[in-house]
């Protein structure tokens, strides 16, 4: 799967990724992997407070915590004009939401690739070169 961009907010994230897989399948596998990720950190870090507001109660497939809501937004890219809106609208949402007062200031943000100045210890690395555009 490649990134083409995205914004790690503390409370949700926002990503654009290639078509290989489907909207739903590309979200169920980037959200079991970031869950994942967070449930390992919380519990290695014996962080039980965090845990508790993520705990449910066990259900079928035997989970006892949920990280993500299930009512994530998915939309399919499908002119350039609404791409470069959704990667405007991802890199402007740190700004937004108060978090900075310019875009490439925030940390787990792809703006800085965007805009050709990535740090050189860069959260999630991904190449906009690979963006492939359709001709006509």
């Amino acid at each position: 799967m490649l990134y083409f961009a995205y914004a790690i907010m503390p409370d949700h994230l926002h990503i654009i990724t290639d078509g290989k897989l489907s909207p739903s399948n590309s979200l169920r596998y980037i959200n079991g992997v970031t869950a994942k990720r967070i449930l390992d950190h919380l519990k290695e870090n014996d962080l039980e407070a965090s845990l508790s507001k993520l705990r449910q109660f066990k259900k079928k497939d035997n989970y006892k915590y949920s990280v993500w809501e299930h009512h994530s937004d998915k939309n399919l890219l499908t002119s350039e004009s609404f791409f470069m809106q959704k990667v405007n609208y991802i890199h402007n949402n740190p700004v937004k939401d108060g978090l900075v007062e310019e875009p490439e200031d925030y940390l787990y943000s792809s703006t800085r690739i965007w805009r050709g100045r990535p740090l050189e210890e860069e959260p999630l690395v991904m190449d906009i070169r690979e963006i492939k555009w359709r001709t006509r």
